[in-house]
């Protein structure tokens, strides 16, 4: 009788368990988030992180010679691969303006330099009209001056 009755506790609070995220109204977003990983990054990152394991395991002399040279062989192929897929699925998904937004926070950046926007102390660019580098706290020339 009284494993019976375990029996139904221990199933009671499994059904409890499942049942908790549903009855808190708690769901899973079904849009990706900007820090998630994509499928050509993940597998990017596994691929990467198998070459370096590899080379670490004939390193500390766990492989040989030969499987090394044919596991390192195999994975570079696989990593190259993953790369070149990253690329395409940046390139498709807008990631061509990444270099036009690099040249446009250069042309920022000289042009802050030139303007004296920039902190002497770091070079870190600061908004217009600061008197303070909001990077390291050093007074800026440009608002000394009366």
């Amino acid at each position: 009788m009284t494993l019976y009755l375990g029996v139904a506790l221990v199933a009671a609070a499994v059904v409890l368990f499942i049942l908790q995220p549903v009855v808190k109204g708690i769901h899973a977003s079904l849009e990706r988030e900007d820090d998630e990983l994509t499928e050509t990054e993940a597998r990017k990152r596994v691929a990467l992180l198998a070459l370096r394991d590899v080379e670490y395991d004939f390193l500390a002399g766990k492989l040989d010679e030969h499987d090394y040279r044919s596991l390192k062989a195999d994975l570079t192929a696989e990593a190259l691969a993953a790369l070149e897929a990253d690329e395409e699925s940046k390139k498709g998904a807008g990631g061509g303006r990444v270099g036009d937004d690099l040249e446009a926070e250069i042309a920022r950046m000289r042009t802050e330099l030139r303007a004296g926007g920039a902190c002497p102390s770091c070079a870190f660019v600061n908004e217009d009209g600061s008197r303070f580098c909001s990077a390291c706290g050093h007074t800026l020339a440009e608002a000394v001056t009366p």
